[in-house]
């Protein structure tokens, strides 16, 4: 059990400091993320070791199961292709310019502007993909209008990462701790609706508060303006992206996997752009960028990090966090604690630890699941460790020329975070 323990938690002290101090590495001459590499080596030291065997890895990868990791990467990116090739479009961008433009008559209507059209697009796409594509037109929009970024920025990253519980698909953690215990789409939205309501009312007023003494400064400048180029390639994204979110609310029903419908949409909305990209004779661009942009290394880092955690749970690891975090209040064991580990190992392979765990619970195992969700999702904002989306964020805004600090990100991370999860697990009691 021990040098199980000791290799995973040393894996993962690696790598936070190599998201902290060495994001990337060069292998043979092509630079990396070393967040995956890292977790690679570890599950590799983990099979060389002998502490897991390459067969029981094999046979839970190749399991006709909900907790399949390879259906559940398949579902993620699979919807991350469908919301990129739209954002490729300038989809995203051009909403927000529309909203913004109709509250440019002052700062606070368009802080609650942008905070609205983030939390409705992020329910129905995820966050990573809303905070890749508005991040970089907050930063343009706020140099442009001659106004303070921060308050947007922050609008933007809470919004993202608190309305991602809304719906099953808005955030991996989501997809993944539901399919593990066998939660539909509409089950799952059953319970989520007014945990995701509460917070995201919690967390507009912090918000508000913290920053409504900036939000009382003139606009002096105008945002450039955003143009659709393509709008019969637009309205085939937009077309799949909802009949795919549509056909997967109701895949229970007519018992369909959900990462057959994801994979079967990204197939055909390629078929489609392909046909009109040879009609126009012209190179598929957009579909090409799309699937560079695909976020491939989440393959690799969750693959390696399901290695770590079948290595715990086979050792009984699991069982025995299992048996300490277990209770009469399981809702807030479950999502105090996971928020804290999300920022401590990443929410994702916290996910993926903490399934494993509440797989071992007898009785409140919904509960936990769910309380786990809202640790997941809000636990992103309280350091830029907790989430892949809070490493890209800050180095957006590096590239941008925004200062935004770990001491700055904790400051609101404290602020806003922590009265969120409150509120978010307060829903919780109520329905469950």
């Amino acid at each position: 059990m021990y040098p199980a323990i000791i290799i995973s938690a040393f894996t993962s002290i690696i790598m936070i400091m190599g998201v902290l101090f060495f994001p990337t590495v060069r292998v043979f001459g092509v630079r990396v993320s070393s967040y995956w590499l890292i977790t690679f080596l570890g599950a590799l030291i983990l099979i060389l070791s002998g502490e897991t065997d390459v067969e029981s890895v094999l046979a839970a990868l190749t399991a006709d199961t909900a907790i399949n990791p390879l259906k559940i990467l398949t579902l993620f990116i699979c919807m991350t292709v469908l919301s990129i090739y739209l954002d490729e479009l300038g989809f995203f961008r051009y909403l927000a310019y529309k909203v913004l433009k109709r509250a440019h008559t002052g700062q606070r209507r368009l802080f609650f502007a942008l905070y609205l059209i983030v939390s409705v697009l992020t329910i129905f796409t995820s966050n990573d993909i809303i905070i890749l594509s508005f991040t970089p037109f907050i930063c343009y929009f706020a140099r442009s209008a001659k106004i303070d970024p921060t308050p947007y920025l922050a609008a933007e990253f809470v919004a993202a990462n608190t309305w991602s519980m809304a719906l099953v698909i808005g955030n991996p953690t989501n997809i993944y701790l539901a399919s593990a215990f066998d939660v539909g789409f509409i089950d799952y939205l059953k319970v989520s609706a007014l945990p995701t309501v509460m917070a995201g009312a919690v967390a507009l007023f912090a918000l508000y508060l913290m920053f409504s003494k900036k939000l009382k400064a003139p606009i002096e400048g105008e945002p450039h303006k955003v143009v659709l180029k393509d709008k019969t390639q637009l309205v085939i994204g937009v077309a799949h992206l909802a009949v795919c979110t549509v056909l997967i609310a109701i895949s229970s029903y007519v018992h369909i996997e959900m990462w057959i419908v994801s994979l079967a949409s990204v197939a055909s909305l390629s078929l489609f752009a392909l046909v009109v990209a040879a009609k126009r004779r012209e190179h598929p661009e957009q579909l090409v960028c799309c699937f560079r942009r695909a976020p491939i290394a989440l393959i690799p880092f969750v693959l390696s990090m399901f290695v770590i955690i079948l290595t715990l749970s086979e050792k009984g690891v699991t069982a025995k966090l299992c048996e300490l975090l277990s209770g009469k209040y399981n809702i807030l064991t479950y999502g105090t604690s996971s928020f804290l580990f999300a920022n401590i190992i990443n929410n994702i392979p916290m996910s993926v630890l903490y399934s494993s765990i509440i797989s071992n619970m007898t009785s409140g195992a919904l509960g936990a699941v769910f309380a786990t969700i809202v640790g997941s999702n809000i636990g992103a904002f309280l350091t830029p460790i907790g989430a892949l989306a809070g490493i890209m964020w800050t180095s957006i805004l590096n590239s941008h020329g925004v200062k935004f600090s770990y001491l700055n990100f904790l400051k609101l991370g404290v602020f806003i975070a922590i009265p969120t999860l409150f509120a978010a697990l307060a829903g919780l009691y109520i329905v469950i």
